[in-house]
């Protein structure tokens, strides 16, 4: 619905924006002078009351006050309104001649470490087994998409929360350091193999900022089951995903808005391997780094 500006002073937001000093980056001042006029225009359009301002600096506060080394509730606010998810898109959209796509890129999300161990193919990263955790073979090929030849000395990166919903460092009392994470290189046929949990769908925190905007939202804080990966080789361009077991009931409402039809898998049942009940074959296809993204093309 167009909002009527002529009663507000037109020369305010010029104003602001003007006021930017010469030393200001361009990059900087295009950004920061698209986003002063945006807030502008939302305050004027919902005619924000002083009471509103209010809690929404209150709001950021709180987001402030909560957030420490080991929680980053401003990315959650981010992912809980879909800019994470929109800002990846933005990143990841790669103009191709062929039908063909890299594998989608999803959310980084909070829980990645930069400190996950290099395992061998063929390990596990269950440090401490779950009562109900049910444990699954995954194992797949990293290839180019161009050229469809395997990529060799990959690095394929996991993690996962445990089957309570947790990551290592939110649940020390019980999973040690780097459970249910791991570094895989691909071999020289492009084939890495590994153990993992079935995931399981948790819920964000219900004590901070984020779970009250779920509340105002009239939305649930439920994020379906999922497993974190972050491919990459030198020669290609990264990808940092998500894959979601196609029988999740919250693919349809996932609350940071990351599911992505190609990112849906099939957990199967495995027969004769005595460490795993299930298994999973994911196959990652990377692009090369000279590849142009979509804007190049614009």
């Amino acid at each position: 619905m167009a909002f009527n500006s002529s009663k507000f002073d037109p020369k305010f937001t010029d104003n602001v924006i003007n006021a930017i000093g010469p030393k200001t980056s361009d990059r900087a001042k295009f950004v920061l002078s698209s986003l002063i006029r945006h807030v502008h225009d939302f305050a004027r359009e919902v005619e924000l009351t002083t009471d509103e301002w209010m809690a929404g600096v209150l709001f950021m506060n709180a987001v402030g006050q909560i957030s420490d080394s080991k929680r980053n509730e401003g990315q959650r606010i981010s992912d809980v309104l879909g800019l994470e998810s929109l800002v990846d898109e933005i990143a990841h959209k790669i103009a191709l001649e062929t039908d063909d796509i890299p594998t989608s890129s999803s959310i980084l999300g909070p829980f990645w470490s930069p400190n996950a161990p290099f395992r061998k193919n063929g390990e596990s990263i269950i440090h401490e087994m779950p009562k109900d955790g049910r444990v699954t073979l995954m194992h797949g090929t990293v290839s180019d998409l161009i050229t469809k030849k395997p990529i060799g000395n990959a690095v394929f990166d996991i993690w996962q929360a445990s089957a309570n919903g947790k990551y290592d460092f939110q649940d020390p009392e019980n999973q040690s350091d780097n459970n249910l994470r791991g570094k895989f290189r691909t071999d020289e046929n492009g084939r890495y193999h590994f153990y993992c949990l079935h995931p399981t769908a948790y819920s964000l925190p219900t004590d901070g900022p984020a779970f009250k905007l779920l509340n105002l939202l009239d939305r649930h804080p439920m994020r379906p089951a999922h497993i974190h990966l972050m491919v990459s080789h030198d020669l290609f361009k990264p990808v940092t995903t998500q894959i979601f077991p196609k029988d999740d009931p919250y693919l349809e409402t996932d609350t940071v808005f990351a599911v992505k039809d190609d990112l849906v898998v099939d957990f199967k049942p495995l027969q004769g391997d005595p460490k795993a009940s299930l298994e999973l074959e994911y196959n990652v296809k990377l692009a090369p780094r000279d590849i142009a993204p979509a804007s190049a093309h614009l």
